[in-house]
């Protein structure tokens, strides 16, 4: 395959950004999107010209750092990451747009890379459960219901790539926030957390600078783990309750 590619460089942080053109040839159907990129860093290091910083670590669709803006979609043109994507996905002599996160609360810090640690802020606000010193408790001795469980591991999939921000037409983080939320809420050893966590979190999410979440539904449609858009509405539940009963009502 040859390609055509405009890549969005920008050398730093305080720096201005431009789409630069690169042509690319000898790509295999069977590459993933991050070996194609490879292969033009491979290319521009031959050149002497400095290569595109991307973010990227297990390339096995489990980490969420390949965070990347494909053609107008985050991850790109399928349901998964970056890293799983694969060049079949496009065709011989298509020209493809590859930009990073587009988010106020993701600053770039060069070429595709974004900062996004407001996400580790977030969970350190409230992401926790309380962990009692001692040996690991038995298996079985807290029992928890099946949907109850169910609901948990759903929501514990998500790896905080940071794709419904990108995708949200106004930035918000309240997909990724309500993942982290509902998947500890549910379970009985998030408990005695189960307020200030709900709290704690919004809050930290909204002094970040994230946008407001209007229900668009583009961050379900953009997540590669599937995180359902309800996830928000059961986070709103929650944080009405904990919002009650911090002012002293039932």
């Amino acid at each position: 395959m040859k390609l055509t590619l405009r890549v969005w460089r920008q050398k730093n942080a305080g720096a201005e950004g431009a789409m630069s053109t690169y042509e690319v040839d000898g790509i295999s159907p069977d590459m993933s999107f991050l070996e194609m990129l490879d292969v033009l860093n491979e290319r521009l290091i031959l050149a002497g010209e400095e290569p595109v910083a991307f973010d990227h670590d297990c390339r096995e669709g489990i980490c969420g750092a390949c965070s990347l803006v494909i053609n107008g979609d985050a991850h790109g043109p399928e349901r998964t990451t970056t890293c799983q994507l694969h060049m079949r996905s496009f065709r011989d002599g298509d020209t493809i747009d590859v930009e990073p996160w587009r988010a106020s609360a993701f600053p770039v810090i060069k070429d595709l890379v974004v900062d996004r640690s407001a996400f580790d802020r977030i969970i350190q606000a409230g992401g926790y459960v309380t962990a009692p010193t001692g040996s690991a408790p038995e298996a079985h001795a807290t029992p928890v219901p099946k949907a109850d469980a169910d609901f948990a591991f759903e929501h514990a999939e998500c790896i905080g790539c940071g794709a419904c921000v990108a995708a949200c037409p106004n930035g918000a983080a309240m997909l990724f926030t309500s993942a982290k939320v509902n998947h500890l809420n549910v379970l009985p050893q998030g408990a005695p957390e189960r307020e200030t966590r709900v709290l704690d979190m919004v809050a930290q999410m909204d002094a970040e600078g994230f946008g407001g979440c209007t229900l668009a539904g583009e961050c379900a449609t953009a997540c590669p783990k599937g995180i359902p858009l309800v996830s928000i509405t059961s986070m709103n539940k929650e944080w009405l309750r904990a919002t009650r009963k911090a002012a002293g009502g039932r």
